[in-house]
């Protein structure tokens, strides 16, 4: 047998063909005209043996500048964490190996054990009643949250902050068009969203308004002044957030929020090319039955400590260090504030030019805000996770820092 991964011999083939009363796999194609079929070779490389294709594959992959030989300054949604090297253990054992959709629990207590666990620990981070056992990403856990709000409340307008993720914007106006759904945008003032402008944007007709804490800027959302303008005119109050952030900052539960949503992907999920990777979506008890995905009911559990708050914690430090050491460089540093682990500075060369640079020096810069900002050219944001040390900060900061004088 030529390929070994293909389990079907010639005699398979054969005998398939014989059963079907057929002669060839050419005569089950018999009814397509022959004037359109493709009768020259594919552009495509002459397959190798498995040996020669790892060796061609290992050495494209060498090419590649990743943030297990760099340090990575990039964020934007996706961040370099920690992952525990246990981890890959447990998720390798067999009883985690059982199918996606647990509907025979008895067969499945491994994996229904894994779901509870990721529902109570993004309950206890969102300070939200009920979370399902998780959405394909992110962006579509926010854009399924609108939709749901939409169809609870019979309304037609979501009121979205510029401060959210721009990829989750535009998911959401995917969503939104085919559900006749207006999508109406609030500008960002200093980095976080205007209240003026969404105070304007919230009428009768709205079914929700959505804010990202922390913001797509590294800023946090003033919760607590947005919640009553939100809540205007009986819309729902939606919130993105970065669970990693929540185990330090107060949760969106606390300041009344009717929908908590994100991405699990910064506790310890692989990069992964950007995604996807893993969202999650919790609701308050009244929302429950209206919620997308699956639920697993609550047994007995024992509480138990993580490093959650420790990580956080690291990331608040770290980022705020390199923010400091940014202002003494003479690095203009925008949107001055509160932040969790990203800040933004203007540049004076473009951001493009500037990490090509730093790639030279082993480093990979942060996120060009000008490719989903047009106003914010020559701004970088720079995302600083609990990976990243003193030193390699300190050097991001004085590449910058001397390219900028």
């Amino acid at each position: 047998m030529k390929h070994r991964y293909l389990p079907a011999t010639e005699q398979d083939k054969k005998e398939m063909l014989a059963a079907i009363g057929v002669s060839s796999t050419d005569e089950l194609f018999a009814d397509i005209p022959d004037s359109v079929r493709y009768k020259q070779d594919y552009q495509i490389k002459q397959a190798k043996s498995e040996t020669e294709l790892t060796k061609e594959l290992t050495k494209l992959a060498a090419k590649n500048r990743d943030a297990g030989t760099y340090a990575s300054f990039l964020g934007a949604g996706v961040y370099d964490h920690y992952q525990p090297v246990i981890v890959d253990h447990v998720i390798s054992r067999s009883e985690f190996y059982t199918a996606y959709t647990p509907y025979q629990p008895e067969i499945s207590q491994g994996e229904l054990q894994a779901i509870f666990e990721f529902q109570t620990m993004i309950c206890e981070l969102t300070g939200m009643d009920i979370s399902n056992s998780s959405m394909y990403d992110g962006g579509t856990a926010l854009a399924e949250a609108a939709m749901l709000a939409s169809g609870h409340t019979k309304k037609k307008k979501i009121v979205v902050s510029a401060s959210v993720h721009p990829e989750s914007r535009e998911v959401l106006k995917t969503y939104a068009k085919g559900q006749y759904i207006e999508v109406v945008e609030v500008p960002a003032v200093n980095g976080v969203t205007d209240l003026d402008a969404l105070n304007e944007a919230v009428c009768d007709e709205t079914a929700a308004v959505v804010v990202q804490y922390p913001n797509f800027f590294g800023r946090i959302e003033p919760l607590k002044e947005i919640e009553p303008i939100a809540h205007k005119g009986n819309s729902m109050f939606i919130v993105s957030s970065n669970p990693l952030a929540l185990g330090l900052l107060t949760p969106p539960g606390a300041f009344f929020a009717d929908i908590v949503v994100g991405d699990a992907q910064p506790f310890g999920i692989p990069a992964a090319y950007g995604g996807p990777h893993c969202g999650f979506f919790a609701v308050t008890k009244k929302l429950m039955r209206k919620m997308p995905g699956r639920l697993v009911g609550q047994t007995e559990d024992e509480n138990g400590k993580n490093g959650v708050k420790e990580i956080a914690r690291q990331n608040i430090q770290k980022a705020n260090y390199a923010k400091q050491q940014a202002k003494r460089a003479g690095l203009s540093v925008v949107f001055d504030g509160p932040i969790f682990n990203e800040f933004v500075v203007k540049l004076e060369d473009t951001v493009k030019a500037v990490n090509k640079r730093l790639l030279d020096k082993g480093i990979i810069g942060g996120y060009d805000l000008g490719l989903s900002y047009p106003e914010l050219t020559h701004h970088m944001l720079i995302a600083v996770t609990e990976l990243r040390t003193k030193e390699e900060i300190d050097a991001l900061i004085a590449e910058l820092g001397d390219r900028h004088e």
